[in-house]
């Protein structure tokens, strides 16, 4: 038997017969953790051992992370298969990454075919909402006597309407009934979002996919860049939106080399406009049919814990018919653990936590899981108390801390000095600028064919006067030498800080995510790939996180659901499993949504491997905007869990309470006689 035989055996028989599959369209349902990530990167080395050109596969992942462990993953069995040669092939997987990230590359490709500035720099959520905002002003909104839409609601409403390819008034319609009456006034706003987004040479997220499905529609460039790819792979395929959906068709009509790999059960971003309908409806699409190949067998959790997940998903109303097995056995099943009220809730999942570590798991092998970051608040407070470490994925992301966004919108003004929204949020960096002078300079320069020499003719305000001609200085010397980079960041770094410490009280704890940007920057060949990737797919860490431990401490790990999709640990708690957190009180409007809540509860158990804690606090705490302020209610069990299913749970109640302490105690005489004294109240 040759190498790459060997290699290819240590599949499973449905495993394999993914990978061997020809080139018509293929399905891969991929059940949580049946080997989906390692069953595509072996089918991507098989179609290279069979001789694919590498530099010829588009390979496209949820996350830029994930098509970076993907080709690693190529890389490693391609030398497992073929020797040294192999690694060295695998290095021509160049088109591995995100749809926006292969978006963007091929917009650079073909700017000056479809009118774009092939400078173009890119906005994040966050300066796509403050353009929306300033467009909005403009159109004399922000001033209504009604209320109109949020600039944060206005751009939910238009990424959905592009996402989901719908009509704005479907769209208001159905999930943004609320904004209905503006229908007219949002048409507007949004022409004037995109004529300033023109104006600026500036896109958002959902540019990079509208303008690639446009390139697509024309007959040449569509013909150019499918004849640039010979297989065409995607993962996470449930959680694509129709955008994507209609650029994969137009990209591969007859299916011809496409493949495609997601789980239904796992759809869980219909907030992003994902919709579970594209991999239901996948095989369909061509003709004939594509091969559906179905993965069942789990490597990841004991077979209780999967019983349960099984048992729970099964209820759902539409889905790929599969049903998860495994080889672990185990007699422990999944705990449905009642406890009073969030307190007793955190207390609870601190001492198994602690015990758990007791036992030989670390703390980073255990995992706490909610549906809402505002769910871990209690268990926050406790964990801080008692002096455990931890780290919460789904609060604030890198990009978002406003220090590091300064220094960013510093490279994004130098790249791109057309960026209002950048130059907006520099400009006002510099003591003695506020918003209208900082308006004022935009606009004049914004109308020069060269807008950063135009600065030197700028009269800054006397109080600004030092660090402005420091602006001034550093740009013209970064304009004159751009082959500096990335050295750019460390002469804007010693540009910025003075400012850092005048901005904020916590100056010393920031300057080291300052630092980190530097660092990150030595990893990208120039300023706009450095712009592009960090903006489509940012890190996750920040200083401002709460309880991020020291580096060589073991520490628990606290994530959103949403967050942990794709993760596993030993011991998983599953907080607030109740009707108003799982499925939220925001979801239960129409069928789909709940049945969404449904696959996020299955997501959340199926991360868990040894041990699976589901807990359900008969006291639960709903914050609310309501007059009546925040309440407390009485909550029931998920209604994913009914009483058919209870069987698969241990049914826990903490804490135990000793029968002798609820019985008064023998012969014991009565302090005060109460009765007497609500008989008295009413007496004259």
């Amino acid at each position: 038997m040759n190498a790459a035989a060997s290699t290819f055996d240590k599949l499973n028989p449905e495993q394999l017969q993914a990978v061997r599959h020809g080139r018509g369209p293929l399905l891969v349902i991929a059940g949580a953790g049946s080997g989906k990530t390692n069953t595509l990167a072996h089918r991507v080395a098989q179609l290279v051992v069979n001789g694919a050109d590498p530099r010829r596969i588009l390979l496209m992942t949820f996350s830029r992370r994930a098509a970076a462990e993907m080709t690693r993953r190529v890389e490693r069995i391609l030398a497992d298969a073929l020797g040294a040669k192999g690694a060295t092939i695998a290095q021509g997987l160049e088109w591995a990454g995100t749809f926006h990230g292969i978006g963007a590359r091929l917009l650079r490709d073909y700017a000056g075919a479809i009118g774009l500035e092939p400078a173009f720099t890119i906005h994040d959520r966050t300066d796509s909402a403050d353009l929306m905002n300033m467009v909005r002003h403009e159109l004399g909104y922000s001033g209504t006597s009604d209320r109109f839409p949020t600039k944060g609601t206005c751009l939910a409403i238009y990424s959905r309407a592009v996402n989901a390819e719908a009509p704005l008034e479907a769209v208001l319609k159905e999930s943004f009934p609320w904004c209905a009456a503006w229908t007219q006034q949002l048409q507007g706003l949004f022409s004037g979002y995109v004529e300033a987004k023109q104006a600026q040479g500036v896109l958002d997220y959902d540019d990079l996919l509208l303008y690639w499905a446009g390139m697509m529609q024309q007959p040449d460039i569509r013909a150019t860049i499918e004849a640039r790819f010979d297989h065409v792979l995607v993962d996470e395929y449930q959680d694509t939106n129709r955008l994507q959906a209609s650029i994969l068709m137009l990209l591969r009509p007859t299916g011809d080399g496409l493949t495609v790999v997601g789980d239904d059960a796992q759809a869980i971003y219909s907030f992003r406009a994902a919709t579970v309908t594209n991999i239901l409806e996948f095989p369909a699409n061509f003709s004939p049919p594509a091969q559906i190949v179905t993965l069942e067998r789990n490597y990841r959790s004991t077979e209780p814990i999967l019983a349960a997940a099984n048992a729970v998903i099964a209820l759902a109303e539409k889905r790929f018919t599969k049903n998860l097995w495994t080889d672990r056995q185990s007699a422990e099943r999944p705990q449905l653990v009642t406890v009073k009220d969030e307190a007793d809730q955190a207390r609870y999942v601190v001492e198994s936590v602690l015990a758990e570590r007791e036992n030989g798991a670390t703390l980073k092998q255990q995992a706490v899981l909610f549906r809402t970051s505002s769910h871990s608040a209690d268990l926050e407070i406790e964990l801080s108390r008692r002096n455990i470490p931890y780290v919460k994925f789904g609060g604030l992301k890198f990009l978002e801390a406003a220090h590091v966004k300064d220094l960013l919108s510093a490279v994004r003004f130098l790249e791109n000095p057309r960026d209002q929204i950048a130059g907006f949020r520099l400009l006002q960096l510099l003591p003695g600028i506020g918003p209208g002078h900082a308006k004022r300079i935009i606009d004049k320069i914004a109308a020069e064919a060269d807008p950063l020499a135009k600065l030197r003719e700028v009269t800054p305000p006397p109080r600004s006067a030092v660090h402005w001609q420091g602006l001034v200085d550093l740009v013209g010397h970064l304009r004159a030498d751009k082959a500096t980079w990335p050295g750019d960041m460390g002469r804007l770094r010693v540009w910025y800080q003075p400012l850092l410490e005048t901005h904020y009280e916590d100056a010393e704890l920031r300057k080291e995510d300052i630092a980190q940007l530097e660092r990150i920057a030595q990893g990208y060949p120039s300023r706009e790939r450095f712009l592009s990737e960090l903006t489509l797919d940012p890190p996750e860490a920040t200083s401002d996180e709460p309880g991020v431990p020291l580096k060589d401490e073991d520490y628990l790990i606290l994530s959103t659901i949403h967050s942990a999709k794709g993760q596993e640990w030993r011991h998983v708690h599953v907080l607030n499993v109740v009707d108003g957190a799982i499925p939220s009180d925001l979801s239960t409007g129409t069928n789909a949504e709940i049945e969404e809540e449904r696959r996020l509860l299955y997501v959340a158990m199926t991360r868990a491997r040894d041990r699976l804690h589901l807990v359900t606090p008969q006291r639960f705490f709903v914050r609310q905007q309501a007059p009546g302020g925040d309440r407390h209610v009485y909550a029931q069990r998920t209604r994913f869990i009914p009483r058919t299913v209870l069987p698969l749970f241990e049914d826990v109640f903490w804490p135990k309470v000793a029968p002798a302490a609820l019985r008064p105690l023998p012969g014991a005489t009565p302090q005060v006689d109460l009765k007497a004294n609500m008989r008295q109240m009413w007496q004259k």
